[in-house]
């Protein structure tokens, strides 16, 4: 059957169709590309995501991506560098994370030329309280992620301003207790729109299923989390000073261990897999990769996306689609 909807928006897009977004030496073309790539999945707005990396990478990748005049680009998502050195830091290098402080923010910002509207942190790093309400202060809007934050700093981080939650069930340590930990914490908290990487390699469907119950759709949004190996084959590519290789079954991680280091997600997929894995209807599903992941950081869907939606497998082919 012929669907059509409000243009998907993802929050976390490092890289897509062979394009690494945390590259310095990243050309607009190749930025053009991937936006075009991207539209073919049904996204026609989108935050590229700069992970944690030397200081003097992040500013050059922050001013091409800022200066890159695409209508897709709502803005710069900073994931790190002001993250656990714990293992909850995933992929991140621990040698490139650092404290939380203005004064660090202040040059990243000005390097993108006021262009960050995002940033994920952890708020148990020194300095992170005082951050969070800086951000907010700025209109700059707070994500939760890659964090051993114990419950009450979660809490914390909720009450500075903090209004989203980065891949949750993600990015955390291993062994967490049962009961209490961030991830109830989180889930718990009406104030944080929880976003989800519906891979099938990062959540079990079980988790995913029990997690965007507990939020509720209108406080759940689909990102991807992409990599260069999203929209592409499988093989190795670069993810800013990482290697990460893409397996035939679609899995991203550091080469020669099973640690996840992004992913080759597309977000018309994402959708596809949440109706499966969750069982709540397509009406229910599309908002979480459109309108609510818009809303969370102050923006809206564009364009539209005509697709093909088979019910009996749950399966979506776009079609067309236009920003």
């Amino acid at each position: 059957m012929k669907i059509e909807f409000p243009g998907l928006f993802d929050l976390q897009v490092n890289g897509f169709a062979g394009v690494d977004f945390n590259n310095p030496g990243m050309s607009t073309a190749e930025l053009d590309r991937a936006a075009e790539a991207m539209l073919r999945t049904g996204v026609t707005r989108f935050l590229p995501t700069l992970i944690s990396a030397p200081l003097e990478d992040f500013v050059v990748c922050a001013r091409v991506l800022a200066r890159w005049k695409h209508p897709g680009n709502v803005g710069i998502h900073a994931e790190g560098p002001y993250l656990s050195p714990t293992e909850a830091r995933g992929a991140h290098p621990e040698r490139h994370l650092v404290a939380a402080s203005v004064e660090d923010f202040r040059q990243r910002q000005d390097a993108a030329e006021g262009r960050i509207v995002l940033v994920t942190l952890a708020p148990e790093v020194p300095g992170a309280l005082e951050l969070i309400e800086h951000l907010v202060d700025a209109g700059v809007h707070v994500a939760i992620g890659h964090s051993n934050a114990d419950p009450a700093r979660v809490r914390d981080a909720v009450r500075a301003g903090a209004t989203l939650s980065t891949h949750l069930g993600n990015g955390c340590a291993p062994g967490l207790p049962r009961h209490p930990n961030l991830i109830w914490e989180q889930l718990a908290s009406d104030e944080l729109t929880a976003c989800f990487i519906a891979d099938g390699h990062h959540l079990p469907a079980a988790t995913l299923k029990s997690m965007i119950r507990a939020k509720t759709p209108a406080r759940t949004a689909l990102v991807t989390d992409a990599t260069a190996g999203a929209a592409a084959p499988p093989g190795r590519y670069r993810l800013g000073t990482l290697e990460v290789e893409r397996g035939n079954d679609g899995r991203v991680v550091l080469p020669g261990t099973p640690k996840l280091a992004g992913s080759a997600l597309t977000l018309d997929q994402a959708v596809a897999r949440t109706v499966r894995e969750t069982g709540f209807g397509l009406e229910d599903v599309l908002p979480m990769a459109s309108t609510v992941p818009a809303a969370s950081v102050g923006a809206s869907p564009a364009g539209r996306v005509v697709a093909e939606w088979d019910a009996g497998v749950a399966s979506l082919t776009v079609v067309h689609a236009s920003a």
